[in-house]
């Protein structure tokens, strides 16, 4: 954001204590104490400094970390976002000299907080909600390490087991969902994980909620319903499972700050009821009503925030089908009218909540639809393929978003999903082990079994991660689901800084960021678009 042609002195050698502690400034010195700091709006800049402060004590203690803060706050996309977050925050009830007093000992939280501040008003957000976050997300152990799902699930665990009702159980589960994400955009922002972590650390949090939700919800059903049952003729009665199975990029371990979850819905058996309870249905709509329910926790807007939205329309039939689909017709479904692009969807498919057994058995029984043999002609997929590539080709052009939309443009995210996942597909019949959910690892996978050359997947792979940290990137701002590079220099700097492009001026800063979009889109649209016109005889 500072627009210095490299003759300014360094912003250490500034000393902007007399902005807090001179009687009276004019306007042109609070301008020269301010404007090396990137501050587009010098008297609002000046203004929240000024509240900031509040009474004496607290603007002795503001003084002491005045330069600190405003040299953290230049390194951020927005400076003046990042005061006016600060602003709210000490004005919002907080014990002002506490908290400017523990900052003064903790120099590495300032800079966080200055951070968060700059680059994401949605992860600010859940600072003013929870003033005292600061406190935890401030301990070097919660912001430089990467919780397991063990880890999350344990300690999910033990905090919903203080609540006893369902629904203080669910605004719980929202609020860990919130800290978990602001976690997460910590260690992302602060280049602590990579691309890859960060969506694995996104996609083991939705996994970890999901299955605390179908929890809460399935213990809510069997009060009122009772345990679902069924009979088999070897086994006896035995309880009829249900399972969660994650598709697309919540299949892959690879969501964003943003994605919706794709999810299917399946449980054993339409055969069996309920036992147990006065009033007992079939499993049929036991399951139904459970898959209905839980959709409607994950996505239910509410003080407390979303979770997630939630798309099923994954599953048998699409939009028109059931919820809840019994395994043996989902496995029918597919052996019998599965369409090409759906053995790229199944591809990802990932048991992440309820039963385990079933959700991996799912998996093992869809897989010869998914894997297909020469009755499954590549040419098939192929055209498939590039119906799905025209189809978005027409979308994007209507929507004139065809050099600006990260994922879905030329040479985005998509194409190179879809050039791993139709080599898996062509491939995977005779080599089983290139059958990876995930981009990257996908990508590792075919260079080792020989189907794309060492330097051809290494560049693919470098490829998706610049291209996925773009979209964190525009995502993390507002926690909207945005794929499009905005069109003004100003937002378009504050874009390439999240990124860590940090030239003396924002036209800098810009070209060389749209030059390595441009550079690797084009890449990646050449190797697609040889790709599909060869056939896929090679790559």
């Amino acid at each position: 954001m500072n627009s210095d042609n490299g003759s300014s002195p360094p912003l250490h050698a500034f000393d902007p204590t007399p902005l807090l502690l001179a009687p009276k400034l004019t306007s042109s010195e609070v301008a020269r104490l301010l404007a090396p700091f990137g501050f587009r709006d010098i008297p609002r800049a000046d203004a929240n400094l000024q509240s900031m402060a509040g009474d004496p004590t607290s603007r002795r203690l503001l003084a002491g970390l005045l330069k600190d803060l405003l040299h953290a706050v230049a390194q951020t996309a927005d400076p003046d976002q990042a005061l006016n977050e600060w602003e709210r925050y000490l004005g919002s009830g907080v014990n002002r000299t506490q908290l400017l007093g523990y900052l003064a000992q903790a120099p590495r939280v300032l800079q966080l907080v200055c951070t968060v501040f700059g680059n994401s008003p949605a992860m600010a957000q859940t600072l003013h909600r929870d003033p005292m976050l600061i406190y935890w997300v401030g301990e070097e152990q919660i912001w430089n390490r990467r919780s397991s799902p063990v880890q999350l699930r344990r300690a999910l665990a033990q905090l919903l087991e203080t609540f006893s009702t369902t629904e203080l159980k669910c605004e719980a589960l929202r609020r860990f969902h919130r800290r978990e994400l602001l976690r997460i955009g910590v260690r992302d922002l602060l280049r602590i994980a990579d691309v890859p972590e960060t969506a694995a650390a996104l996609s083991d949090l939705a996994s970890v909620v999901i299955h605390a939700a179908y929890e809460i919800v399935r213990s809510d059903m069997i009060r009122e319903f009772g345990i679902p049952m069924h009979y088999e003729p070897r086994a006896g009665w035995m309880e009829t499972e249900f399972a969660v199975l994650g598709m697309g990029k919540l299949g892959g371990k690879e969501l964003n700050y943003s994605s919706d979850v794709d999810l299917i819905y399946v449980y054993t058996t339409t055969k069996g009821a309920t036992q147990g309870q006065r009033q007992t249905v079939s499993n049929e709509m036991f399951f139904n009503c459970l898959a209905r329910r839980l959709t409607q926790v994950l996505s239910a807007a509410t003080p407390e925030g979303m979770l997630y939205r939630v798309d099923l329309r994954l599953r048998p039939e699409g939009s028109t089908g059931a919820l809840a689909c019994a395994l043996p017709d989902l496995v029918r479904y597919y052996r019998t009218r599965g369409r090409p692009w759906e053995r790229l969807v199944f591809l990802k498919a990932r048991p992440i909540a309820g039963s385990r057994k079933i959700g991996h058995s799912v998996v093992r029984r869809v897989r010869p639809f998914v894997v297909g043999g020469k009755e499954m002609g590549n040419e098939t997929l192929l055209q498939a393929v590039r119906s799905l590539k025209q189809q978005i080709y027409v979308k994007m052009l209507r929507r004139g978003e065809l050099e600006r939309n990260v994922k879905l443009g030329p040479g985005g995210i998509r194409d190179i999903e879809f050039l791993v996942q139709t080599l898996q597909l062509f491939h995977g019949h005779q080599a089983p082990g290139i059958l990876e959910r995930n981009t990257l690892r996908a990508l590792t996978r075919l260079e080792a079994y020989g189907v794309l050359p060492a330097y051809k997947a290494r560049r693919l792979a470098r490829a998706y991660c610049f291209l996925r940290d773009v979209e964190h990137k525009l995502q993390m701002v507002h926690e909207m689901q945005t794929h499009v590079l905005p069109r003004t220099t100003d937002e378009l700097a504050k874009c390439a800084r999240r990124l860590g492009y940090r030239d003396a001026s924002d036209e800098i800063a810009v070209s060389r960021f749209l030059t390595e979009y441009k550079d690797w889109t084009a890449y990646v649209r050449q190797e697609v678009e040889t790709f599909l016109q060869h056939e896929g005889r090679g790559c």
